[in-house]
């Protein structure tokens, strides 16, 4: 399997080539629903998240959405 390089929250990451931000979120075990992602300064849209491919070199940082009272 090959594998890419990308920086996720500032950290550079190897991981499998062809994922998409879903399946960058199950690999990570991360709720799609409680994360935002900003991919290369872009805010994702969530509902585009299987759709975006990841290529070598994105920076990504992922975002949990804290509740509070």
């Amino acid at each position: 399997m090959s594998t890419i390089t990308i920086h996720l929250n500032g950290e550079p990451r190897q991981i499998a080539a062809g994922l998409t931000l879903d399946g960058l979120l199950e690999a990570l075990e991360l709720d799609p629903r409680k994360v935002a992602v900003e991919r290369n300064l872009e805010i994702a849209p969530r509902g585009q998240y299987g759709q975006i491919a990841i290529i070598e070199g994105d920076r990504l940082e992922v975002v949990h959405f804290v509740g509070g009272g």
